[in-house]
């Protein structure tokens, strides 16, 4: 039989029991040791070396976090410093423009003050009433890109005081071809030098002409790009007139000269404040409307109804961004291009009917306006129809000053409609007023 010794010493791998001999000497050895390890610990946990210990295992565990966190304040740190450099230079630059503008209102007002005081002097000692015909006059909505200004002349005069504009306007060659100038000839007449003084040279003639469509198919039909010169103008063919509606942008009249969209239905029903044609002239005897004025027209499609009822229609137009009277005039029409500051060229009391859409409207000055509705007055007979077509204001402005207005020139109101405008805001409280005014039989 074995001894306890000889067992506690047979070990084949793992040890199935303690020795019973050496069980308190073993126990002993494992206290031992995790005492031991228990003070190794404290000490470098609480010993002088344990900042070092601490430091450098933080150090080892999060220098990858700290190097990318730094990188990227780095780079934070950058873009704060170019956006700070950016937000001087803008500052800089916004300080600038800001004293150009206030040193070009200040020119424009001295401009305006310089031509108050031409124009009193011009026009002193000759009575209030002549003053306010054939004096300038502010336009109440501001500045607008076609004048140049804000102010509005109303007699030729004004040719004298723009020598510089008139003496290139009149540089060419005698017998030679004209320069090509339509911008800032028309640009002289909406400064008040009205009429323009007659030259001594050839216009340009349009390359490779041909012959106009002949009436009535004219009337809708789109001219051939040959039959004008283009240089005056953005477009520098019909192609690109008839399109610019589809493309942003700001123009006269967009979408006026793709005859095959609202041009074809205009006047032809009543809706409304749009007033039809027909029966518009079944208001007088049949035949009674013979010929007629449109203030403004556009492209010329009020004149094209009439003339398809054997009425002539003259229309006034200008050409803003685009070739109104070439094209007015390519589909067998009447055009002239006057602006509305000026007396209208016909003797009293000759007129059936005088039409205006959109142009007479609250931009013209009050003072002017009423002007503008005597010479209407004027120049209708009498029975005569004047045709007020979308004109547009506040309904303030309406009672206030319009209808009074009206009453004052002495129409009779045959037709009266308004409607919401909306275009700039309901808060504008703005609105169309389409209206049939007759003058008196007597």
């Amino acid at each position: 039989m074995k001894s306890s010794r000889s067992i506690c010493e047979d070990y084949v791998g793992i040890r199935k029991r303690a020795c019973p001999r050496n069980k308190l000497n073993y126990g002993m050895k494992i206290i031992l040791l995790i005492a031991v390890t228990n003070l190794v610990t404290i000490f470098f946990i609480n010993g002088p070396l344990s900042t070092f210990y601490y430091s450098n295992s933080i150090s080892q565990s999060n220098s990858l976090n700290s190097t990318a966190l730094i990188l990227k304040l780095n780079t934070i740190e950058h873009e704060l410093i170019k956006s700070q450099s950016y937000a001087e230079g803008l500052k800089i630059e916004l300080e600038s423009a800001r004293l150009m503008a206030q040193e070009l209102l200040s020119t424009i007002e001295d401009k305006g003050q310089n031509i108050e005081s031409e124009y009193n002097d011009l026009l002193s000692d000759i009575g209030e009433e002549v003053k306010l015909a054939l004096g300038f006059h502010k336009l109440p909505l501001g500045p607008t890109q076609n004048m140049g200004s804000e102010i509005m002349f109303s007699y030729g005069s004004r040719c004298l005081k723009l020598k510089e504009e008139l003496k290139k306007y009149m540089s060419y060659q005698v017998g030679g071809e004209c320069p090509i100038d339509d911008v800032s000839a028309q640009k002289l007449t909406l400064m008040g030098c009205e009429p323009l003084p007659r030259r001594r040279c050839h216009p340009k003639s349009p390359i490779n002409y041909v012959e106009p469509t002949p009436l009535p198919k004219s009337l809708w039909s789109i001219p051939p790009d040959t039959s004008l010169v283009w240089d005056s103008y953005p477009c520098k063919n019909y192609t690109c007139l008839t399109q610019r509606w589809r493309y942003p942008g700001t123009y006269d009249c967009k979408d006026c000269f793709d005859l095959g969209r609202r041009e074809a239905y205009r006047w032809l029903s009543e809706r409304e404040i749009d007033y039809s044609i027909d029966r518009v002239l079944a208001l007088k005897p049949n035949g009674t409307i013979r010929i007629g004025l449109d203030i403004g027209g556009g492209s010329g499609t009020f004149a094209a109804r009439m003339m398809e009822r054997n009425i002539t229609i003259l229309t006034t137009s200008m050409n803003f961004d685009a070739p109104f009277n070439s094209f007015i005039s390519s589909r067998g029409l009447l055009s002239m291009h006057i602006t509305i500051s000026q007396r209208f060229p016909f003797f009293e009391n000759t007129l059936d009917i005088v039409h205006s859409m959109h142009v007479l409207s609250n931009w013209i000055p009050e003072t002017m306006f009423e002007f503008i509705l005597y010479d209407i007055y004027r120049i209708l007979r009498p029975g005569g129809l004047f045709w007020l077509d979308h004109f547009f204001c506040s309904v303030t402005q309406l009672n206030e000053t319009y209808v009074p207005m009206f009453n004052r020139v002495g129409f009779k109101a045959l037709k009266w409609n308004t409607g919401k405008k909306g275009d700039k805001g309901v808060d504008k409280n703005e609105l169309y007023l389409s209206a049939l005014f007759e003058k008196p039989m007597t």
